[in-house]
């Protein structure tokens, strides 16, 4: 008899627990749709390659702007990358220093089935971000454009996934070395 509950007992547990990361219908805005569109025509520019929409990467990059939107004060401390208390993840304070870089860079891990690191980027915008604005603040910037056209220390990196998040204020694009095996990802009406 225990032979026969056990694993009905653990394909119920395998269910509930993988089910929990799964990545729900996302879907692009206009805007995160223009910036995706932006990124890729500066990469071809660059001589790179596209970078396949991840839906893992998207759900982490709008689930990140909301936070941003919602929660984040400027802080001497903290910079933009960090994550607040106010959510189903981990919370952290991205400094300056990078001292604790592993706490962004794994949000792919805990917030979507992505089982590698992810890297971002953000943007800042007032009143309202556009794609355009966010895209020049990036190219301007020695902290992140790189991560945009695979130089510097970004050199040897073969980006095979993007996530896109563009709302309010805010705008993040991540980055991923491994494809996502989740479906793709659609337009928003």
């Amino acid at each position: 008899m225990i032979s026969l509950i056990l694993p009905l007992l653990l394909s119920v547990f395998a269910v509930n627990v993988l089910g929990e990361n799964d990545v729900e219908e996302i879907c692009l805005n206009d805007k995160e749709k223009e910036l995706y569109q932006l990124i890729m025509e500066y990469r071809k520019e660059k001589g790179l390659n596209s970078i396949s929409l991840s839906p893992s990467l998207s759900k982490v990059a709008q689930t990140h702007v909301n936070d941003l939107n919602e929660n984040y004060k400027l802080d001497e401390k903290c910079n933009a990358h960090s994550w607040s208390r106010k959510g189903k993840w981990t919370s952290c304070c991205y400094t300056e220093d990078h001292k604790k870089a592993e706490c962004m860079w794994d949000k792919p891990k805990e917030l979507a089935e992505y089982n590698s690191k992810g890297y971002e980027i953000v943007s800042w915008g007032f009143p309202e971000l556009s794609a355009l604005t966010a895209l020049k603040e990036w190219q301007k910037s020695p902290g992140h454009n790189p991560l945009l056209i695979n130089s510097g220390v970004w050199e040897q990196a073969r980006w095979q996934a993007i996530g896109i998040g563009l709302r309010g204020n805010y705008a993040a694009v991540w980055f991923g070395v491994m494809k996502d095996t989740n479906s793709e990802i659609q337009f928003c009406d």
